[in-house]
């Protein structure tokens, strides 16, 4: 473990150098004004950057430059104090949600270990996301990147605003968000290859797929003039740059490390489901950071935003519940808890865009399809899906994404659903399934040709935690 751990320093280490001579560069012409200038953060989709001027009402019209005024430069702290809230809100989604929602699923003998994904995760790209995958995400560039202005967070000052319009919240704030996200979306990632990666591939795979496939796919929707941005996604939280990105990136993990040593012949039961029920309310209240927060105001968008969360959640559950309780004659804790976290991505594209009725809609169509998609589904395909990232992350933020196309409100956010809308939502769709599949295949065949991606068949039947960790459950 010493050796993959030195490499892994080292070549961390010498990635940075090309960079910082970039970064030489980008200081000298860093701005030192309130605002933030034209080439950083911007809009992301939650303030109406998905609302195409033809749909919408004319207060949602883009506004012609106007000269910076003192009100325009004045922080908002209303905006600032909800943000600040919702960034800790997501944060919770991560650790402790997310590391309890999977240690309670996996074995006794991976709960430590499949907890420390989460939490090592939280701590790798929250670095990553400092040096370089907030300027890579949020800056201007091309249509399918943005560049190095903010590498290191360099020209982020104390006072310096986020561009996001009307916010008028501090930049630092609008990065630490989307950081939160940066950090949950690798993380979902582990749920496809639990019980079997080696800790040093873990740390190298999810730092290269996150600044090799998140922050594109990121700039992609969120960024200024990004590609499927201007083409009029609507992706209001995350469904594609978020679930749709984690769930294929699952499948294809899940491929190429092949199923866990006596699969399908040994019992695999989850060995605590409080741990994971507990993890799931701890996700679906954090989930209204994750879409009321992804308003970047405190308005009444980031209120609906929290009614259609709560509602679609709901009736996924139960869909979800009933499914399988008219299947198999009994309604399972384990099935509830998996229903809500449907819904919950099902909704995340939608959560700025639809209405009540559209969310109950939502909710049902994924409480139900990623039943199917988690249990028959994944059978068909003969894949080890671990802990179900691709079938409720992946097939759930495909359902999210085309029904929001069909179900969007105008009067809500300024977009009516369509048949063309649908096509957009499509497009977004197949490209971020097919760049993820890719990009995630490319960098697992890289890890796996220098430092290898599995552990050893004794040290999988012996346990990760006492393998990787040197440490157990009593």
């Amino acid at each position: 473990m010493r050796k993959p751990l030195r490499l892994f320093l080292l070549l961390f280490s010498l990635s940075l150098l090309p960079l910082c001579a970039h970064a030489d560069t980008a200081s000298d012409a860093a701005s030192a004004s309130l605002s933030v200038p034209a080439s950083t953060a911007v809009s992301t989709s939650t303030v109406d950057q998905n609302v195409q001027t033809e749909a919408a009402p004319p207060s949602a019209a883009p506004a012609a430059p106007a000269p910076a005024t003192q009100t325009q430069n004045r922080l908002d702290s209303g905006n600032t104090a909800w943000m600040l809230a919702a960034t800790a809100l997501v944060l919770m989604m991560t650790i402790p949600g997310l590391a309890l929602f999977y240690a309670g699923m996996v074995r006794k003998k991976n709960a430590l270990a499949t907890m420390m994904q989460s939490f090592a995760v939280t701590a790798l790209v929250s670095v990553l996301w400092m040096v370089a995958g907030y300027s890579l995400a949020f800056t201007e560039g091309t249509p399918f990147i943005g560049s190095l202005d903010r590498f290191m967070l360099d020209g982020m000052e104390l006072h310096s605003l986020s561009g996001t319009p009307g916010a008028n919240i501090p930049e630092s704030v609008f990065m630490m968000f989307q950081m939160t996200f940066a950090i949950i979306t690798p993380a979902l990632i582990a749920g496809a290859f639990a019980e079997r990666m080696k800790f040093s591939a873990l740390l190298w795979f999810m730092g290269l797929w996150s600044l090799g496939v998140y922050a594109p796919v990121a700039h992609w929707v969120w960024g200024p003039h990004g590609w499927l941005l201007d083409k009029g996604i609507l992706d209001y939280a995350g469904g594609t740059v978020v679930h749709i990105n984690a769930g294929f990136a699952g499948l294809a993990a899940a491929i190429v490390l092949g199923k866990r040593v006596g699969f399908g012949s040994e019992p695999m039961a989850p060995h605590n489901l409080t741990l994971t029920i507990t993890g799931a309310a701890l996700l679906w209240v954090g989930w209204f950071g994750f879409n009321a927060g992804s308003a970047v105001a405190a308005d009444e968008r980031a209120g609906m935003a929290m009614a259609v969360t709560q509602i679609a959640t709901a009736a996924a559950a139960l869909a979800w519940m009933f499914a399988e309780w008219l299947k198999k004659g009994k309604a399972s804790v384990l099935g509830i808890a998996s229903g809500a976290v449907a819904g919950l991505v099902a909704v995340t594209p939608a959560s700025g865009f639809v209405a009540p009725g559209g969310a109950l809609i939502i909710g049902i169509a994924a409480g139900v399809i990623c039943y199917w998609s988690a249990t028959t589904l994944k059978r068909l395909l003969g894949m080890d899906d671990s802990l179900d990232a691709f079938g409720v992350h992946g097939i759930g933020g495909v359902v999210g994404a085309v029904l929001t196309g069909i179900l969007a409100a105008g009067s809500i956010g300024g977009t009516e659903g369509s048949l063309d809308q649908v096509v957009t939502q499509l497009i977004g769709v197949g490209a971020t399934l097919v760049y993820s599949t890719i990009g995630s295949l490319i960098i697992l065949k890289l890890v796996d040709i220098f430092i290898g991606l599995r552990v050893s068949e004794d040290e999988e039947r012996a346990g990760l935690d006492i393998a990787l960790h040197g440490e157990h459950i009593d």
